[in-house]
């Protein structure tokens, strides 16, 4: 792994999606050359990584075990408020 891959990594979620969402508005721009642009997409991808693997972690934090009279089932939080 490169160093911007393991500093990528270490940044928040807010910092990487923010990040990424310039990359966008660089690239939709079309004022960007094509081995810049090639670049900055890799750059991007690796964001989206990082986000996803974030996103991956807050949901497995959201995970509790509920007690129920069965035992104890795992479910996501906010799951069980699904609409009426």
């Amino acid at each position: 792994m490169n160093t911007s891959n393991k500093k990528s990594r270490s940044i928040s979620f807010e910092e990487a999606f923010q990040k990424l969402e310039q990359i966008a508005d660089r690239l939709e721009s079309g004022e960007v050359p094509l081995e810049e642009s090639m670049r900055v997409f890799e750059e991007g991808v690796a964001l989206v990584k990082v986000c996803t693997e974030k996103l991956d972690a807050a949901e497995a934090q959201l995970q509790k075990l509920v007690k129920s009279e069965d035992g104890f089932q795992l479910e996501l939080m906010g799951a069980s408020e699904s609409s009426d």
